[in-house]
């Protein structure tokens, strides 16, 4: 778990720290086409590793393993990680991303009267409540983060 979550913020860390506008779209000619590749943004990039180590997570509390390790503080970019272009950084945005970094510390807190199972649900959930305002596309595979 300890060797993911190094490679989880290398990767992180390495695809977030550009402090220059990154283009949604790059160009690319093979010789006789030229196609528009879509670049994620950095919100998408740091969503992606935060799908990831979550769904590590998941796999830890479903085996009944202890958690190792502390709150990721790489997931304190949400709130200033560059978003899409037709994205606003709105007052619900900043809501819920204070919101789920709250409830996502919680999971680590080993004298919670609340079960790991449930403190994990909540930040999934968090995420979930987020999701239905804005980008809603990515709410089925959120689901699957969800510990039944």
């Amino acid at each position: 778990m300890k060797v993911f979550l190094e490679c989880l913020v290398v990767f992180l860390f390495l695809s977030c720290n550009s402090s220059e506008k990154v283009e949604n779209k790059v160009t690319i000619t093979d010789g006789t086409k030229t196609y528009d590749v879509y670049q994620a943004s950095e919100m998408s990039t740091l969503m992606k590793g935060m799908y990831a180590y979550n769904m590590q997570l998941k796999t830890d509390i479903e085996a009944g393993n202890e958690l190792s390790g502390e709150f990721p503080e790489e997931f304190l970019k949400i709130h200033s990680a560059e978003l899409s272009e037709t994205k606003l950084r709105n007052e619900t945005f900043q809501y819920f991303s204070v919101k789920f970094i709250d409830v996502q510390r919680q999971v680590f807190k080993q004298d919670s009267m609340l079960s790991v199972k449930e403190r994990y649900n909540s930040s999934i959930n968090m995420c979930l409540s987020c999701h239905k305002t804005e980008c809603t596309g990515p709410i089925p595979k959120i689901k699957k983060l969800l510990i039944k």
